[in-house]
């Protein structure tokens, strides 16, 4: 059973809020530095595995030229060695995050995210072993499965939402929450821009040392600073499928009450559920191929502009955050959601089709209402359910959407390169037209119970 432990620390909810963005800054600096870092790591040991020497330089200032064959070979290489990573990490995720959530609410937040923090510590000291012996980019599963066995960045991102969860009451949920995705984008830019620079100066080894401490000092923090959120039950166990069931009861019967409210419930859990999975797996789908779309031609972005591009996409949380919180003045929240998939599919859009810098970052900036989405839906979904259940639909975004984009990205290669971004747009008219429908539902319902 939660309980809020606002009143025990100084200056109320604000300075909970504060400590959690703490610990999540932290965490998310050491996860936004080690992507784009990934990708390029991998196209740099795929081209020399192939014997691509970077002639992308020369199809770059001639746009006209044909397609290089060897670097589309190397563009199909890792595309399926980041699914393959991908895989590892969030196939065995499937399998643990529900474990970790069911505990969390029983042994507490600290532990899990104490314990999510070390598993991406063993991850980065695996991939530094693979950079400085040279290691076959396989050994990359290695590092990333061992870090899936501890949730991952799934379980941290879960249990921080569950812990604001806690520590909030319905009303202000959806900001609090928007702060916190906020939190996203503000150390993901310094990240970003931080080890693009750094990647340029001194190569890869001194960027993921510093991947390594930070993940160290969110531990570190956590244990110190970070105040539990829940009652801890000592004899609370991990190794259980009490939260699977839990999970399989919720969706299969849905809430308690007369037949037609339990089916009304259930059928707003189901849709909104589909909407947090296609937000949610469109936005780490695109992610993964961001870095590879900009690192061939005809962009050819080198890895400080790689790094100053990733800061423009985590922006978007910055400027959907102040967004949400004017349009909440004047609009409901569904209202709100439906400009943010607006924003998303047209940025998505104008990337799909982007051949020069000025239209790539052109997409980044229209899309600068896009995070505005996932704080409603997280809401919604957290009046529904316990919020530690979200973390299964989310491990299952992470999979499905990795899956599909890394996937898609090589097979249409040959008669688009943007299509995946094209796709991911034509994929977000689901969400939009399943919230326009319940919130027109729900209107409609509103205006039955004042005229009755």
């Amino acid at each position: 059973m939660a309980y809020t432990r606002t009143a025990k620390l100084s200056g109320g909810w604000l300075d909970v809020v504060f400590r959690s963005e703490g610990w999540l800054d932290t965490s998310v600096f050491s996860m936004s530095m080690q992507l784009p870092l990934n990708a390029q790591y991998l196209w740099e040991r795929i081209s020399e595995d192939v014997g691509y020497n970077g002639s992308r330089q020369s199809g770059c200032s001639n746009r006209s030229a044909a397609p290089d064959p060897l670097e589309e070979q190397v563009q199909i290489l890792t595309a399926k060695w980041n699914l393959y990573i991908s895989l590892a990490g969030f196939s065995v995720g499937l399998l643990t995050v529900p474990l970790l959530g069911a505990w969390s609410d029983l042994a507490g937040r600290r532990p899990v995210l104490i314990l999510t923090n070390l598993g991406m510590v063993v991850q980065t000291v695996v991939y530094l072993v693979v950079m400085y012996l040279k290691l076959p980019v396989a050994y990359f599963l290695l590092g990333k499965g061992l870090s899936g066995l501890t949730g991952d960045f799934t379980a941290l991102l879960a249990a921080c939402f569950a812990y604001v969860a806690d520590v909030s009451d319905k009303e202000s949920r959806t900001f609090r929450v928007a702060i916190l995705e906020a939190c996203l984008g503000l150390s993901g830019m310094v990240a970003s821009i931080s080890g693009g620079k750094w990647l340029q100066a001194q190569g890869y080894i001194n960027p993921f040392w510093m991947v390594l401490s930070t993940s160290l000092a969110a531990a570190l923090y956590t244990y110190l600073f970070v105040h539990e959120s829940v009652r801890t039950d000592p004899s609370a166990k991990l190794f259980t499928t009490r939260h699977h069931r839990a999970v399989w009861r919720l969706f299969s019967t849905g809430g308690r009450g007369d037949a037609a409210a339990e089916r009304l419930h259930r059928c707003k859990l189901w849709l909104y559920t589909l909407c947090f999975f296609v937000v949610v797996g469109v936005h780490f789908g695109c992610r993964d191929l961001y870095v590879l779309y900009v690192l061939t031609s005809p962009l050819c972005w080198g890895p400080y502009l790689i790094g100053i591009g990733a800061a423009a996409q985590n922006l978007a949380f910055l400027t959907s955050l102040l967004g949400l919180k004017a349009l909440q003045c004047c609009l409901e929240e569904s209202w709100v959601a439906l400009l943010g998939l607006a924003s998303n599919i047209t940025g998505q859009i104008v990337i799909s089709i982007a051949g020069t810098t000025q239209l790539m970052f052109t997409g980044y900036g229209l899309s600068f209402l896009s995070m505005a989405v996932t704080p409603v839906v997280r809401s919604k979904l957290s009046k529904l359910v316990d919020p530690s259940e979200q973390a299964c639909v989310e491990s299952l975004c992470f999979l499905v959407g990795s899956s599909v984009f890394n996937s898609l990205y090589p097979a249409t290669l040959g008669f688009m390169k943007g299509f995946p971004f094209l796709f991911a747009a034509g994929v977000l008219l689901v969400p939009a037209a399943i919230i326009t429908g319940l919130q027109c539902l729900e209107r409609r319902n509103h205006r039955d119970v004042v005229v009755s």
